[in-house]
């Protein structure tokens, strides 16, 4: 019988103690986060994110470095002049009051951007000061000359006692007298926003100071030219079915007067009053030789960027508005301070003292006269067809007009029948039609006159009566600032 060998006993597994995790780890187990998100290690993030978070950093850094610059440099200024706010006024004084022009930027269609860089840039160190300011808004070119010209025309009637102040006003406890009132003039200010709202305020100055003080009625004038034209004249006869006005005889009119043309019209010719209307004495009607002192000016720099070219210079604009700050805050600064010296204005001489143009002598400074003069180089190529445009239109009008009148004086007449779609639509009558001229024609020497003023081939509007009585806002002497 044969006995078994014995096996060895084969030994325990040796038992592998759990890894120690700490108190946070077990904490951290039973709140349900998984594992594996305990194990995780940090690395690098991959190349395409560097470069995302490296741009998207740059961004927002460069923009709340700018935005608190800007925060920091409006405030520094506030500090200098809110002491002038606490300084106690008489209970029926005037405060200081200035008058702010903006105009239309060529090419916009927004008349507004100049009034918004007031706002946000200049106006924040006015209020701080206590700076009482009117804001006067061109809508179109040419409504800024026209304001100011209308302005001095009406201030030279009540100086020289040809109008007066309704009795209305002048019981009232807060009634000033004329010099007094122009006292307080000079003791305010002129700001003028942007090149193109320097040039129309300057010609409109030139015109109020310039020409006669009679009150006329624009729309009447014009109405009167409108009417020593032969555009409404009947031909003998009429081509009713073809819808014109060409007259089977050759188009010959009563009045023996030739077909009319758009260049007929005499678009940016004053307009004056009729012969032996002018009620108001030679002497007083006549310019005046020397100009009373005009309050003084602030120029401030505008340049509103617009089109697909200028969009990278809209770009660096965005991240540097501390810029904008900074040259509205210094603007504002130097009205409130009320430091001022004379015009700069090389010696012009003009063909007659009050003559309409005037020839430089020095045709490569013209000193405060070429303000801002750089912001005409961001103007759109586009504006320079304006005169053209503006004749196109006219033209095209006017070669659709004589149909327009022959169907409405048909149709009034009872000569022929309305259509179906004259029934759905009725053409306008020769009232509207006359209505609807006088309002394009307006328009169109509107704003071919204004462009005229304001493109950059045109020269500022100077008078050599300015010379003593306009003066500039500039920096108080040893100002000290810290930017």
């Amino acid at each position: 019988m044969t006995t078994p060998i014995s096996e060895k006993p084969v030994p325990p597994p040796a038992t592998t103690l759990p890894p120690k995790v700490s108190g946070i780890r077990t904490v951290l187990r039973y709140t349900g986060i998984p594992p594996s998100w305990l194990d995780k290690r940090p690395k690098l993030p991959s190349r395409n994110w560097l470069i995302f978070l490296s741009v998207t950093s740059s961004v927002v850094g460069m923009y709340i470095y700018d935005r608190r610059e800007c925060k920091r440099i409006r405030q520094s200024y506030i500090e200098k002049v809110q002491d002038l706010s606490e300084e106690r006024l008489d209970t029926l004084a005037w405060p200081r009051r200035v008058t702010v022009y903006g105009g239309k930027w060529p090419g916009d269609e927004d008349y507004d951007q100049s009034m918004k860089y007031f706002r946000k840039y200049v106006k924040p160190i006015l209020v701080a000061a206590a700076v009482d300011y009117d804001m006067i808004a061109g809508k179109k070119h040419g409504d800024i000359a026209n304001r100011v010209a209308n302005d001095i025309r009406l201030r030279r009637r009540l100086d020289l006692g040809i109008d007066e102040d309704p009795p209305a006003t002048q019981i009232l406890p807060t009634y000033k007298a004329i010099p007094e009132r122009r006292k307080l003039e000079l003791e305010g200010g002129i700001v003028i926003i942007g090149r193109p709202t320097f040039k129309e305020f300057m010609a409109g100055l030139k015109r109020g100071w310039t020409e006669g003080l009679e009150k006329i009625d624009q729309d009447e004038v014009l109405a009167k030219q409108l009417e020593d034209d032969t555009v409404f004249d009947e031909p003998e006869e009429f081509d009713l079915d073809q819808g014109s006005s060409q007259a089977s005889t050759g188009s010959k009119f009563p009045s023996g007067k030739p077909a009319f043309s758009p260049i007929q019209l005499q678009r940016s010719l004053p307009l004056r009053p009729p012969p032996g209307s002018n009620s108001i004495p030679e002497h007083l009607n006549a310019p005046p030789a020397v100009i009373p002192p005009l309050p003084p000016m602030l120029l401030v720099s505008f340049t509103n960027l617009i089109g697909l070219k200028q969009i990278p210079l809209m770009i660096w604009d965005f991240f540097n508005q501390r810029l904008k700050v900074q040259s509205g805050s210094d603007a504002g600064y130097r009205l409130v301070m009320k430091a001022t010296r004379p015009i700069e204005v090389p010696s012009v001489t003009e063909e007659p003292v009050f003559g309409d143009t005037a020839t430089s002598s020095e045709e490569s400074s013209l000193g405060d006269l070429e303000f801002d003069k750089e912001a005409e180089g961001y103007y759109k190529n586009s504006l320079k067809s304006i005169p053209q445009d503006i004749e196109k239109a006219r033209e095209k009008y006017y070669e659709a007009l004589p149909a327009k009148i022959a169907i409405a004086r048909a149709l009034s007449r009872g000569t022929r029948e309305p259509t179906k779609e004259e029934y759905k639509n009725p053409p306008p009558t020769e009232v509207e039609l006359r209505a609807e001229r006088m309002k394009k024609e307006k328009r169109w020497r509107s704003d071919l006159q204004g462009w005229e003023t304001i493109k950059p081939e045109a020269k500022v509007a100077w008078d050599e009566r300015f010379r003593d009585a306009m003066r500039i806002f500039v920096d108080p002497p040893h100002d000290g600032t810290q930017n």
